[in-house]
């Protein structure tokens, strides 16, 4: 087995934690050579984990590609505004690309990069890690299958959980989409993917619904401050106090693990003190809604319903597919796909066990997959590869546009038609 060189560019909480320990646990399918990561605590870390030398970790990735071609492929896991320009120089380069979802949050830039692996004839893989996961990859079989015979409607629900909710979109990285992209993308894009790829048809009309409801300054009670720890009155009863919940244990609490590097407790307090994790949830700059609906109608006469609410207990997606033989109900959380057959009224539970962390095997998953292709030489039409993605990704961007303008429905002939035009003028 021919052994893969990488690099990583973005040494944070997906690139060192979630697709760098598959490398690790399979030493003799791949290996890093390189790491570009601008925080030194972080660069120091990776370092540590991968094993590195000082002369293979850089300050950027502008520097890193600026080598000599060091590898057969890059992992690119920055920001989402930090996606196109290392994309498009590492495929300049000659280097195969595993890029974090979504892609951009400028369509324009998602067609491009899309264009210029194809011409390159070079594998540009979107980590939409979800389709790799046991329970979707089963439920797509089903569907393939026939199981349920054609697919008539689908209801898919993602409940993103009222804590995480605060940690990521209110208090987080992804709290603005000035400063990274609209929630539809930055954390559904996941679920147009699954999306289109179970009903397995394009997109014809899109409209949405949804606002920022809840966090924002008309919401503070009275009594609170602009951060949790300046005496806020009513900290000890507020569901997102953050002393409470960052300073619970790392088993307890997964998050207060991303708030500091190295997460111990005096780091942790130190971020609560002084960062963005301490600010109170109704005084930040966050502007990302945190309930959206999206309606969706399919060649062929297929329809989705996309729900997307902040305000669940748990972080779950809970899926109902409706065909013309039968019907199927999908719980995440539970690993489960309860399947109902129309002809002798058969109902059957089906488990699907992921054995693993991370996106239940998702993570794993991609990083086999990715690692297979290259091996393999298919280089596109992949299972997430960026032609592949491509369509989900206008989608929410579509979904996008119609929530801004009031739920108009967008044609999505006519809205790939001229961003292909725009692309082409450019």
């Amino acid at each position: 087995m021919r052994k893969i060189k990488l690099a990583l560019i973005g040494a944070g909480a997906r690139g060192l934690l979630a697709y760098a320990p598959y490398v690790r646990s399979h030493p003799h399918e791949a290996e890093f050579v390189a790491v570009a990561e601008p925080d030194a605590a972080r660069r120091a870390e990776a370092a540590a984990q991968l094993g590195l030398a000082e002369s293979q970790l850089y300050d950027s990735w502008e520097d890193l590609l600026g080598q000599p071609k060091l590898c057969d492929a890059v992992l690119i896991c920055t920001q989402d505004r930090m996606h196109f320009e290392p994309t498009m120089a590492a495929l300049e380069r000659g280097y195969h690309v595993l890029l974090e979802k979504p892609m951009s949050n400028d369509p324009l830039e998602c067609v491009r990069m899309a264009e210029a692996a194809d011409r390159a004839g070079l594998l540009l893989s979107i980590c939409h890690v979800s389709r790799y996961s046991a329970f979707w990859q089963r439920l797509k079989r089903l569907l393939a299958d026939g199981a349920i015979g054609e697919v008539v409607s689908i209801q898919h629900n993602e409940n993103v959980g009222y804590l995480h909710y605060a940690h990521s979109f209110v208090r987080g990285n992804w709290r603005n989409d000035k400063l990274s992209s609209p929630m539809i993308l930055a954390k559904s894009c996941h679920d147009m993917d699954l999306i289109r790829w179970l009903v397995d048809a394009e997109c014809t009309r899109i409209s949405s619904f949804g606002s920022l409801k809840h966090f924002h300054i008309g919401e503070a009670p009275a009594g609170s401050t602009e951060r949790c720890t300046d005496g806020c009155a009513v900290e000890a009863t507020c569901p997102y106090s953050a002393p409470r919940f960052y300073m619970q244990t790392l088993e307890e609490n997964g998050f207060a693990a991303l708030i500091a590097t190295p997460p111990t407790e005096a780091n942790r307090m130190d971020a609560v003190l002084h960062g963005p994790y301490g600010r109170c949830v109704y005084r930040t700059d966050n502007n990302v809604v945190d309930h959206q609906v999206v309606n969706m109608e399919f060649a062929g006469g297929a329809t989705a319903m996309f729900s997307m609410c902040g305000f669940t207990r748990d972080i779950n997606r809970i899926v109902q597919i409706m065909g013309t033989k039968g019907e199927i109900r999908g719980d995440l959380l539970k690993e489960e796909i309860d399947l109902f057959e129309f002809a002798g009224g058969t109902r059957s539970v089906i488990a699907t066990p992921s054995g693993a962390s991370g996106h239940q095997g998702g993570d794993e998953g991609i990083m086999r997959r990715f690692l297979s292709d290259l091996r393999e030489g298919n280089h596109s039409r992949t299972l997430t590869s960026a032609q592949t993605s491509l369509e989900s990704h206008l989608m929410a961007f579509a979904a996008e546009e119609s929530r801004l303008n009031k739920g108009a429905v967008v044609d999505m002939g006519d809205y790939k038609a001229a961003l292909l035009a725009d692309s082409a003028a450019d």
